[in-house]
């Protein structure tokens, strides 16, 4: 069974599309190098962090996480 899942991929495509990287964020904006580490490994951050990276880059929470339906999800 595949669970439903946050991706954080649109974090990523942020930090491509304004020119930033992982290295900006944590020495230049104080963010935690383990932040970083949870989100490539798809674990869980917290609402606070999710507000952060969103007042850092300027922009709204889609353009850090999105859902991923399970395949069982829309199944009868």
């Amino acid at each position: 069974m595949v669970m439903p899942m946050i991706s954080y991929r649109p974090f990523y495509e942020t930090l491509f599309k304004k020119g930033l990287t992982e290295y900006y964020m944590i020495y230049k904006q104080g963010l935690s190098a383990n932040t970083l580490h949870r989100m490539k490994h798809g674990e869980a951050i917290s609402t606070k962090t999710l507000n952060t990276l969103c007042e850092i880059l300027n922009c709204s929470v889609s353009e850090i996480i999105e859902y991923i339906p399970s395949d069982t999800e829309n199944t009868p």
